[in-house]
């Protein structure tokens, strides 16, 4: 052995003694966890995903009112979104891989905290400024989800953990279809800040119960953070997020869009170049770019756009005048009911959901859940002029999305040794929330390019809505395609973490 491949190979054997010892850890937690345990440590992690899915919605309904209310620019206020999803999409992977590091449950209860104390600030204040800051550290809050399904996995029997992770899973539906007739209700009847107090509330009781009958796992690696990787992670994904937020205001065509994006694709390749070299990387580039990780993370950016586009695509398609073309003249609460049946479909399904997983694997639900949203989009292209028509094609995409959201955690666990696997979910979120920062960016796009003129309001067509339905439906179905590139032996069955 040369002494360059000495570090390497020692690295690797520490390596595979800290998986070994971490799965011999976790079996033994397992074996003392009482059924009764697991179904309050999954309530309350529940809980919390279920909050922090709130978080991420709920100013969506009141942006039109908080302009006079706070008594600043439409652009300022778009900051109380912008600002949260940057610090999210820098939290999520990092606070993944700092929770493989020092415990997931440790980085949970930060992440909770965050949520709390960032909506407190919110709702304390009506200084825009401030609000964004709030916004930003609620941002640190997002990363919740990841962390909570790692946690999971690693504590609860291994029976229950299909189920568990369909649960949490579906609390990013069922979380943006509370917090949107939600947030109308309270627009139209009490203050907004209304609406961050609640967010007070859930996120300290989440932090509590977490902190009282949630233990840490056993899966920690410890070491040095890589702050060069946390650097360069840092600084790609704002230059690759701020423009896709921004394209509204500054136009595709913008010099600072088009050089943000390229910078920001300088930066992630610098990041890969570096991250190969470190012994303890932030992102393991090795693992990350194994094709069943790979195509599942790219199926996980294609759900996120779907998912994403159903909420800018169906309230405000519901609540546009008749004279338009479409739309039912619905009140901001109905326009929030209207993606009721889609999250309770994800939550009530999730069992169905783990079954599938369990009897014919993470990719073949996966496929199954990407078709039943392409089908779900399709449908939305066609049934346009009734109310329980739109319902009932959001509940399919819904119901799809939940499909393929219990799947894409399952298939990272399978692929992913027990210390790593609060990173690989982390990153998996990010790759969501990169759809999503798409879905608003291209969405956007595609509405404010088509529209029509009622009144001296110029609202998006049909024909604008019924583009980005198609887009939705074709995204799905690459997501299914995406599939076939994961190992079907390896990962039929998936085993979590032992």
């Amino acid at each position: 052995m040369t002494e360059a491949s000495a570090p390497a190979a020692t690295t690797v054997g520490a390596t595979t003694v800290q998986a070994t010892t971490a799965a011999r850890a976790e079996v033994e937690i397992r074996a003392h966890t009482t059924s009764g345990r697991a179904t309050l440590e999954l309530a309350v992690v529940g809980f919390a995903a279920l909050m922090v899915s709130m978080s991420q919605g709920i100013l969506v309904p009141v942006l039109a009112i908080l302009p006079t209310e706070l008594n600043t620019t439409h652009t300022n206020v778009e900051w109380l979104l912008t600002s949260t999803l940057l610090v999210a999409a820098v939290a999520v992977p990092v606070m993944g891989r700092l929770g493989d590091m020092f415990g997931k449950r440790r980085m949970l209860l930060i992440a909770m905290g965050t949520l709390a104390v960032g909506s407190l600030i919110d709702a304390v204040t009506s200084n825009v400024a401030l609000m964004i800051v709030g916004r930003a550290i609620q941002g640190l809050s997002t990363a919740a989800i990841p962390l909570g399904i790692s946690l999971l996995v690693s504590l609860l029997p291994k029976e229950r953990v299909g189920s568990a992770i369909a649960l949490i899973s579906s609390m990013l539906g069922v979380g943006a279809a509370l917090s949107l007739p939600l947030a109308g209700l309270v627009a139209e009847h009490a203050d907004f800040h209304v609406l961050f107090w609640i967010l007070v509330v859930g996120g300290a009781l989440s932090f509590l119960t977490v902190l009282a009958f949630v233990p840490e796992a056993p899966s920690r690696t410890g070491g040095r953070v890589d702050l060069v990787g946390a650097a360069l992670l840092s600084a790609g994904l704002v230059a690759l997020m701020l423009p896709l937020a921004e394209t509204a205001n500054w136009g595709w065509g913008s010099p600072w869009v088009i050089g943000l994006l390229l910078l920001g694709v300088v930066l992630l390749v610098a990041l890969g170049v570096v991250e190969r070299r470190i012994n303890d990387p932030l992102v393991d580039m090795v693992a990350f770019l194994r094709r069943p990780l790979l195509m599942t993370n790219v199926a996980s950016m294609l759900f996120g756009f779907a998912l994403f586009a159903s909420m800018i695509g169906t309230a405000s398609f519901v609540q546009a005048p008749e004279q338009a073309g479409y739309g039912f003249g619905s009140s901001m609460v109905v326009g929030g009911l209207v993606m009721l049946p889609s999250g309770l479909g994800m939550l009530f399904l999730a069992p169905v959901a783990a079954r599938l997983v369990a009897l014919r694997g993470g990719a073949q639900t996966l496929a199954l859940g990407a078709v039943i949203v392409a089908v779900g989009w399709c449908t939305r292209i066609v049934f346009t002029d009734e109310l329980w028509q739109i319902i009932a094609c959001n509940a399919v995409v819904g119901i799809g999305t939940g499909i393929g959201y219990a799947a894409m955690p399952s298939l990272i666990n399978a692929f992913t040794p027990p210390t790593e696997i609060a990173a690989a979910n982390g990153l998996n979120a990010l790759f969501r929330s990169i759809g999503s920062s798409l879905a608003s960016a291209i969405g956007g796009s595609i509405l404010a390019a088509r529209t029509v003129a009622v009144g001296s309001a110029e609202l998006p067509s049909l024909d604008g809505y019924q583009q980005l339905f198609a887009l939705c439906a074709g995204a799905a179905a690459v997501a299914a395609i995406t599939t076939f590139g994961i190992n079907s032996r390896r990962g039929a069955k998936p085993v979590p973490a032992a």
